[in-house]
Parts: C-alpha cells; structure tokens; sequence
C-alpha cells in the first residue's frame, strides 16, 4: 500500500515539475498577476491531487488539470465586472519566462498585450489564450472551457476583433514575429 502511495507521489510530482512552467503562464494570463497566479495553479494542484489517481491514468492528464484551473478561475472571477491583467506596480514581480518558440515573446511589448488582453470579457480572454496562446485546438479549448465548440469560435473570433481594434497592437506583435 504505502509503495503505491509514494510511486503516485512520485508521479504527480513529476507532473507538476515538467508541467509547472505552463500552468503558471496560462494562469498568468489568465488572473493577470504573478501573485494570483500562484494562488490558481497552487488551488488547482491541490484539487488535483486529490483525485490523482484518476487524474493521472487519464489520456491527457494536462487537459484535464488545465480545465480544473479554468473551472476554479471562473468561480473565483463569476461576479467580478473588471479583471487588471497587468498590476499599476509591477516592479517586485518575478517577470514570466517564456518558451523559446512563442512568438508572442517577441513582440517589443509584452505590456501592450497583456493590457490589450485585459481589456476582453473574460470568456473571450480565456478563448484567446488557450486557443493562440496556448495553441490549443477549437475541441481542446471546448473541452477546457467547458463548451461548444462554436461558442470558442465565437469567443475567440470576438476576442481577436477587439484585439485587432487597438491601434498599433497589430504592429507591435509582427514586428517581433513575422515581418
């Protein structure tokens, strides 16, 4: 019994350090700040290891923790009319590190985005991230969000419109990806 026990400890924790790195930029992008962030990912682990016994024999154990975090984000935020994606006093921080291949880290302003962002409703914010940012397909962003995959479409599609809407949004992202 206690072998069993600490080979799914083992495991989980294994998850949790090769996944770590993800789940705090999507909930980064997601609350807006480090601090809440955090407080997601952690919030979201903890409900996770509870069940990690199923969670971990699933086909994609990461979806179904990444949809844990959107559910539990979601509660936290239903009634809230305003999320600040960016903090008036960022400098204590600890900036995110972003992969080598995201193109969003090129852009010379990161700040550009992540306000642009805040300013979407958060269902739209939510499709936007897990969709581009995330690079996830329509089906896993449903999944994730717990929804059709037409109301992802529509979510998205809003989310980019308004985004393409802000002036000198657009050239900022292409100028640090596609020229």
């Amino acid at each position: 019994m206690g072998d069993r026990k600490e080979a799914r400890d083992e495991e989980f924790q294994s998850f949790v350090i090769g996944r770590w790195p993800r789940l705090m930029r999507t909930a980064f992008l997601l609350t807006g700040e480090q601090h809440g962030a955090e407080d997601l990912v952690q919030s979201t682990l903890e409900q996770v290891y509870v069940a990690w016994r199923r969670v971990g024999s699933a086909d994609d154990p990461e979806a179904y923790v990444r949809r844990v975090m959107i559910n539990a984000h979601a509660r936290k935020h239903r009634r809230r009319l305003r999320e600040f994606l960016a903090p008036k006093d960022d400098s204590g921080l600890v900036r995110e590190i972003a992969d080598t291949g995201d193109r969003i880290a090129q852009a010379e302003d990161r700040n550009a985005l992540l306000k642009a962002l805040s300013q979407l409703p958060p269902r739209q914010r939510e499709a936007v991230v897990l969709r581009y940012w995330e690079d996830l397909t329509e089906t896993q962003t449903a999944e994730a969000m717990s929804c059709s995959v037409g109301s992802v479409k529509s979510n998205a599609a809003k989310g980019i419109a308004k985004l393409r809407a802000i002036p000198g949004l657009a050239d900022i992202v292409t100028q640090g990806g596609r020229k």
